[in-house]
C-alpha cells in the first residue's frame, strides 16, 4: 500500500466516560449528538474493555497493545519507560505525522508524593530497576511555571508534536496552563476556591467554576486540534490524538453546561440494595459511609446518597455535552478541510466511573463493568454505514487495529489482536480477555495493595483478588446488572474451576516475548 492511499486517523479519547453514557449506547438523557453521529457512520462495540480500570495503566496499553504487567505502568504515579515502542512509533516510521493534544498521562503529571510514603533507610539499593533515563519527567508541573511555552522533547512516545494538558478539572497543567496564564490575567483569582459561582450543590468534589466555557481545558484542547488540521500542508497521512480530561472528577462543567442537566432528570437505577451479597471493598465503603468516615484520597473510590449521584450524574452530563460540541467542530473542520473522505475516526474512553452503581461514585478495585466496559466507535471511509458488535474486544487490541488499518506491522510483544476482521464479517476475534488492576496503597479494607485479575467471557466475568480467600463470579447471561456473586455457589464450582484454568492461561501469556533470543544460548 502507497503511503498516499494511507488513511488518516483521528482518535478521540474521553477520560473515566462509561460506556453507556452516550445517546448512541442507549442513554435515555445525555445529548450527544456528534458522538452519535460517528456511530451512525461506523462500527460500534458493545462489549469493549479496558486492559485496566486506571488511567495511566490503561493509556500505557493502549499505546503498546501491551497488559500492564508486561509494559511497566502497573499503576498511577509509576512511568511508561522511554525505551517503550508504541504504535505510534510505528506510524511515524511509516510515513505518518503523528500529534497528540490534550491529556497524555504516561507519566506522573502531580509533585505530590505517593500513599506508599514507607521508607527503609537501611537499604543499600532501594528498587529493582535503577532510575535515571528510564524515570523521565516531561509532565511534572515545573515545566510549565515559567511564561515561556516548554518544549517537550520529540517524539514523545511517537508524538512528533505535543500540546500537552495535564489533570483534570478546571485547573489543567501543561501547555493549557502556561496558555490560560496568558489569555487571563486574573488568572489567580480564576483559581481561588473562594470565587467560585454559587449553587446549591452538596455533591463532593462539585465546583462551579468563574472559568468561561471558551477559557475551559475542553475547549483548549478542541481549538488546538482544529488549528493544526486548518493549517495541515503534509503530504503525509496524520494520526492525531486528542484526549479530552473530562468527564472526569472533579464535577465542574463550565458556563451553561452547568445548569443543562438537573439532578432531578436522572434515577437510580442499580442502588447497593440490588446487590445480593456485597463484597468485602463495597461493604466497607458503605460501613465506612454510614460512619461518617472521609476519602482517602479524591481518587478514591466512595460510597455517596441519592441526592449526591444525582448531582454527580447531571454535572457528568454537562461535562459530557461540552466534550460533544467541541467533537463536533472537529469534524467540521475535518470535512472544511478536505479531509473527511481519508480518515478514520474513533472515538474510546480510558475507563468508565461507577456512577452510582450501587450507589458508588469514581472507580475502584471492584471491576464491575461500569469502570471495565468503555464506548468504543470505529468510522471508517472504506464504509460509513452503522454496524454493532457483540463480540468481545480490548484496549490492547487497538495498537494492531490500527496499524492493519495503515499497512504496517506491530512490532514483536504486542499481546492485542486486531479487530479488522470484525469490522468487515463480525468474526469474533476473542473468547475471552483479561482485566487487571493494581493499587499502590491499601484502601477499601483490602489486606493488601489490591492485586486484581478478572477473566470476561460473553457469558461470565471470574475476578480473583490476591491475597484474599473470597473472589467474584457473574453470570452475565441472566445478570447482566452483576448483582448476584456465584463465587460460594455449589451449583456453579464446575464452573468457577474452568474459568480459574482459563485465567492461568491468561496469566501464562503475560511474559514480554520481546526482544527475541540473538543467539542459540
Amino acid at each position: 500500500m502507497s503511503i498516499m492511499r494511507q488513511p488518516n486517523f483521528l482518535y478521540i479519547m474521553t477520560d473515566q466516560h462509561r460506556a453507556d453514557w452516550l445517546g448512541c449506547y442507549g442513554h435515555p438523557i445525555v445529548n450527544t449528538p456528534n458522538i452519535d453521529q460517528i456511530a451512525q457512520q461506523g462500527a460500534k462495540f458493545t462489549n469493549f474493555h479496558v486492559a485496566s480500570p486506571v488511567c495511566m495503566p490503561n493509556r500505557a496499553s493502549f499505546l503498546t497493545g501491551r497488559m500492564p504487567s508486561v509494559h511497566g505502568l502497573r499503576y498511577n504515579g509509576c512511568y511508561l519507560s522511554e525505551r517503550a515502542n508504541t504504535f505510534v512509533d510505528v506510524l511515524a516510521a511509516g510515513g505518518y505525522r503523528t500529534a497528540s493534544f490534550g491529556k497524555s498521562h504516561l507519566q506522573p503529571f502531580l509533585a505530590t508524593p505517593p500513599l506508599r510514603a514507607e521508607s527503609n533507610e537501611s537499604l543499600l539499593i532501594e528498587e529493582a530497576w535503577r532510575s535515571g533515563y528510564l524515570d523521565p519527567d516531561q509532565e511534572q508541573p515545573e515545566h510549565y511555571a515559567g511564561a515561556e511555552k516548554f518544549n517537550i522533547r520529540t517524539p514523545y512516545y511517537g508524538f512528533q508534536h505535543v500540546d500537552m494538558v495535564t489533570a483534570h478539572g478546571d485547573r489543567c497543567g501543561g501547555h493549557y496552563q502556561q496558555w490560560f496564564r496568558e489569555q487571563c490575567a486574573d488568572w489567580q483569582v480564576m483559581h481561588d476556591d473562594s470565587n467560585q459561582l454559587s449553587h446549591n450543590y452538596s455533591c463532593p468534589q462539585a465546583y462551579r467554576t468563574p472559568i468561561p466555557e471558551t477559557l475551559y481545558p475542553t475547549r483548549y484542547i478542541a481549538d488546538r486540534t482544529v488549528e493544526w488540521l486548518q493549517n495541515y500542508q503534509h503530504h503525509q497521512p496524520f494520526f492525531a490524538f486528542v484526549t479530552f480530561p473530562d468527564p472526569h472528577h472533579p464535577f465542574n462543567p463550565p458556563g451553561k453546561y452547568w445548569d443543562m442537566y438537573s439532578p432531578d432528570e436522572f434515577d437510580i437505577t442499580l442502588p447497593f440494595d440490588e446487590h445480593k451479597n456485597p463484597t468485602p471493598p463495597m461493604q466497607w465503603l458503605t460501613d465506612n459511609w454510614r460512619n461518617g468516615g472521609k476519602q482517602l484520597t479524591q481518587q478514591t473510590a466512595m460510597r455517596v446518597d441519592n441526592q449526591h449521584i444525582k448531582e454527580a450524574m447531571a454535572l457528568t452530563a454537562g461535562m459530557i455535552t461540552m466534550v460533544d460540541d467541541e467533537v463536533g467542530r472537529i469534524v467540521d473542520a475535518l470535512k472544511a478541510t478536505g479531509q473527511f473522505d481519508n480518515t478514520v475516526i474513533i472515538f474510546n474512553s480510558d475507563h468508565g466511573d461507577y456512577l452510582g452503581d450501587f450507589n458508588l461514585l469514581l472507580k475502584g478495585p471492584m471491576p464491575f463493568k461500569s469502570i471495565t466496559r468503555v464506548p468504543m466507535l470505529w468510522s471508517d471511509p472504506q464504509s460509513r454505514s452503522a454496524t454493532s458488535h457483540s463480540s468481545l474486544a480490548s484496549t490492547i487490541d487497538i495498537a494492531p487495529s490500527v496499524l492493519e488499518r495503515a499497512g504496517l506491522q506491530p512490532y514483536r510483544g504486542v499481546q492485542g489482536r486486531s479487530f479488522l476482521a470484525t469490522l468487515r464479517n463480525s468474526t469474533p476475534q476473542r473468547e475471552d480477555l483479561l482485566v487487571e488492576y493494581n493499587d499502590g496503597a491499601v484502601r477499601l479494607g483490602l489486606r493488601s495493595a489490591a492485586r486484581v485479575r478478572s477473566l470476561h467471557t460473553v457469558r461470565w466475568r471470574y475476578t480473583v483478588y490476591g491475597g484474599e480467600s473470597w473472589g467474584e463470579l457473574y453470570d452475565l447471561q441472566n445478570d447482566s446488572d452483576e448483582t448476584h456473586n456465584l463465587w460460594d455457589s455449589p451449583a456453579h464450582q464446575d464452573t468457577k474451576a474452568a474459568l480459574s484454568l482459563q485465567l492461568n492461561h491468561q496469566l501464562i501469556a503475560q511474559m514480554d516475548e520481546s526482544p527475541v533470543s540473538t543467539r542459540l544460548a
